[in-house]
């Protein structure tokens, strides 16, 4: 029976313990945490979105960082292998808006405990409170691991000790070094799905205030650069929420290959209403509530806290009586409902980013198997490498769909 050793017991980890296992291996996972799967409790607000229900060409175009890679494992162990997977091990799943798919239970603990049935009817070994410390490596082959206290020997090692985002959940880049120090490339870490930084400090006013069905657009140096459509959330640093994290990574980006260049951000309240359409509207409401304050008859189109942002960035006086207000100052208006601009200072740290982008180089490991390159029977799986996806279940999906392959070849 061979003997498999897994280091990093988060959602790519558990999946290759449980193929290594399935095909026959003898497996032990060693977690540096006090518990398996901590990632997995926060993600998705804490309800864990577990994968997507889209096909896989879709799959592949959801993760902008190293999609391709990933084609060869999303055919070998699917989304729908991912559900199935967990209908089979207690736990039903349902499909919400945007294809993404959530246990029924709404809990991400759920996850923990499918994975933890699993592994004890599987006879895993889970050995937690063991950092690894080194790779042991011997004429090319990879033949165990060292930890502060114990060295581990085995036929095959599995790396998926995650990215270097959320370091309080055992993700604190552990696997870019032991990857390096025998021989692999690291390509550098970026951010990925992150919220922004904005020089603006009155945005501080908008703390805490979600908006739905809004666009935002990336601007660089005067040129359109993406945009997205959906929810977003304003923060006392700047902007958070689905549509920013997923503009996030080209941020980044554009941070490294446009140096010194301003970069802003365009938000369009009402992104479904052409300017002609808003102004007929905003007349409606100024004819409806002509003798109110502007301040007091705005209530129908925006959110309380946004009404006094809105008129000070229009340069009009909130006391004004609406009857009083002139057609250039409702022209303002219109310019500002439809593009709230944001001067970009930053993106927030790799520690607070869900993902983060770079880490082991595919070049250098086997897209059929993930096993590497550079020294045989040592397999990589998940965020340590570098490949990364937009929310919506695609980077859970890429664990599972890396740590099944992995598992499957370092068992076989």
């Amino acid at each position: 029976m061979k003997q498999v050793l897994i280091i990093g017991g988060g959602a790519a980890g558990l999946m290759a313990a449980v193929s290594a296992a399935q095909h026959g291996a003898k497996v032990t996972i060693l977690e540096k945490m006090k518990g398996i799967g901590r990632k997995i409790l926060i993600t998705g607000k804490g309800r864990c979105n577990l994968t997507n229900s889209c096909d896989i060409s879709e799959l592949v175009k959801n993760m902008p960082g190293n999609g391709s890679f990933l084609y060869s494992a999303f055919h070998a162990f699917s989304n729908l292998d991912s559900i199935e997977f967990f209908n089979q091990a207690g736990l039903p799943t349902k499909v919400e808006r945007g294809g993404r798919v959530f246990p029924v239970s709404d809990q991400a603990k759920d996850v923990i405990k499918a994975f933890a049935r699993q592994l004890a009817k599987l006879d895993v070994a889970v050995k937690l409170g063991q950092p690894v410390k080194k790779l042991i490596v011997e004429n090319g082959r990879a033949v165990g691991a060292a930890t502060m206290d114990a060295e581990y020997r085995a036929d095959a090692i599995i790396v998926t000790t995650g990215g270097a985002s959320y370091p309080g959940t055992g993700s604190s880049g552990d696997g870019y070094r032991l990857a390096e120090a025998i021989g692999h490339t690291i390509i550098p870490l970026k951010p990925s799905l992150v919220p922004l930084e904005v020089e603006e400090e009155w945005i501080t006013e908008l703390q805490g205030l979600s908006l739905k069905n809004v666009t935002a657009t990336i601007i660089c140096d005067g040129k359109k650069v993406a945009d997205e459509f959906g929810e977003l959330l304003f923060t006392h640093y700047g902007l958070s929420g689905p549509i920013i994290l997923s503009l996030s990574k080209k941020v980044a980006e554009l941070f490294v290959t446009t140096p010194g260049k301003e970069v802003t951000i365009e938000i369009n309240l009402k992104p479904a209403l052409s300017m002609e359409i808003l102004d007929k509207r905003l007349q409606r409401d100024f004819t409806k509530f002509a003798k109110k304050q502007l301040k007091n008859s705005l209530h129908e189109l925006l959110p309380s806290k946004l009404i006094p942002v809105v008129i000070d960035l229009s340069f009009i006086d909130a006391d004004k009586f609406v009857h009083q207000i002139t057609k250039e100052e409702r022209s303002r208006l219109l310019n500002v409902l439809q593009h709230l601009t944001f001067t970009i200072s930053q993106t927030r740290p790799v520690t607070d980013a869900i993902v983060t982008a770079g880490g082991v180089s595919t070049k250098e490991i086997d897209a059929r198997t993930m096993e590497s390159k550079v020294v045989n029977a040592l397999f990589f799986a998940g965020e340590v490498i570098d490949i990364d996806g937009y929310t919506g279940g695609f980077n859970l999906q890429a664990a599972f769909s890396t740590g099944y392959v992995a598992g499957k070849y370092a068992a076989t």
